[in-house]
């Protein structure tokens, strides 16, 4: 007899957070309603209409004609993966840029593609060195594709896209960018650069729910998979069924069942982005960094990355020597319902990661996230506990 077991939270709200990491961000009302509309099936003909505006607005998002734009049923991590196993098959190499949590992610993912690895590591807070990326390709003639992150999660360092682009294409090579930070908070011109992949995620400056991968794939890479050696290794990830299901107009092949409402959200996220026009939201994102970073000055806070290479969206302090990082975070958490990221990494208990991402990147969250921080700190040290016990 199976023992019955109490609902768990059953009727109970689950507190509104302040998210000020490195996301998810904040959602905004308007993004939340549009989830709960009704659920329509996956080939409704209007679910297949928004379909085709999702596809539309992202186009304008990353800047891109490219036919195949869409979101994969799937967080970041799965669109790292959609993009890499796509390209690679066994006996390729790839040269992949390691200067962050998710350069490293690229490289498993890769090998387990059965690719070699050339790795081209910048230290932790660094861009990625375009004198290194031509060196390493030049070191590896045939190579099939250089892979970075544009903007690195992990650090809140911004490499520069469009450069590395260039040398990849003096070189006859791929590119695939990870620009699950980046889309909708700094400058991303995917067809101008000549960018062949790019993925990002739903839940960092777009401000909707976590679990879409939005992905812009070129022409030339559609051909490369047609002409592969072998399968994709992934049924669910690859683009040629992947293409057959989000093509445009009312016919599609069935793929898989689609995360409707989510997809809801996505696209509301997308139309406030058109209505805001990119570089308007481009600016905001610059301004509430340097408003934050003005007020972290004044209180004894320097942001650990070089003001040339740092994303506004995601600014990384060290955490001062006399607070104790991890019940900090906590009383923030606790006290003021805000939450700040973590290190990760060689950062691991060394950095906070604050972001100021889409529908958060205003003002008043600097405001908030100022006064919470610093009435904290000032609390910390008056009791001259360092944190431990707050």
């Amino acid at each position: 007899m199976t023992a019955s077991v109490a609902p768990i939270r059953a009727g109970a709200p689950f507190p509104e957070r302040e998210l000020f990491g490195p996301g998810p961000s904040k959602v905004s009302s308007r993004v939340l309603q549009a989830t709960a509309r009704p659920t329509l099936g996956h080939m409704d003909p209007d679910f297949i209409d928004l379909m085709d505006e999702t596809r539309e607005l992202l186009r304008y998002a990353f800047q891109t004609e490219n036919d195949l734009t869409f979101p994969l049923s799937a967080p970041g991590s799965a669109g790292m993966e959609a993009c890499l196993v796509n390209l690679l098959e066994p006996g390729d190499t790839a040269v992949i840029c390691r200067n962050g949590v998710f350069g490293a992610r690229m490289t498993e993912i890769a090998r387990r593609a059965g690719a070699t690895v050339a790795n081209v590591d910048a230290p932790w807070g660094a861009p990625v060195s375009p004198e290194a990326v031509d060196e390493a390709l030049s070191s590896n003639p045939g190579a099939r594709l250089l892979a970075f992150v544009h903007a690195e999660t992990s650090t809140g360092v911004r490499s520069d896209a469009r450069a590395l682009a260039e040398i990849a294409r003096r070189h006859g090579v791929f590119t695939v960018a990870d620009a699950v930070t980046s889309l909708g908070g700094v400058p991303l011109h995917v067809d101008e650069w000549g960018l062949d992949i790019v993925y990002s995620g739903s839940q960092k400056c777009l401000s909707a729910p976590p679990g879409l991968s939005p992905i812009t794939v070129s022409p030339r890479v559609l051909d490369a998979v047609k002409n592969r050696r072998t399968p994709v290794q992934s049924w669910f990830l690859d683009f040629s069924f992947l293409t057959n299901y989000w093509s445009g107009g009312g016919k599609r092949a069935y793929h898989h069942t689609a995360p409707v409402n989510a997809i809801y959200g996505l696209h509301e996220s997308l139309l406030m982005l058109r209505e805001e026009g990119l570089e308007s939201a481009w600016a905001r994102h610059r301004d509430s960094h340097e408003a934050l970073v003005s007020g972290l000055a004044e209180l004894g806070l320097s942001p650990l990355v070089d003001v040339a290479h740092r994303l506004p969206q995601l600014t990384v302090v060290p955490v001062p020597d006399d607070i104790d990082d991890a019940a900090f975070r906590a009383a923030l958490l606790r006290e003021h319902q805000l939450e700040i990221g973590a290190g990760l990494g060689e950062f691991a208990g060394k950095v906070w990661r604050i972001g100021l991402m889409g529908y958060g990147a205003k003002r008043s969250s600097v405001n908030l996230i100022l006064k919470a921080i610093g009435d904290l700190l000032v609390r910390c040290r008056a009791e001259d506990v360092g944190a431990s016990t707050v």
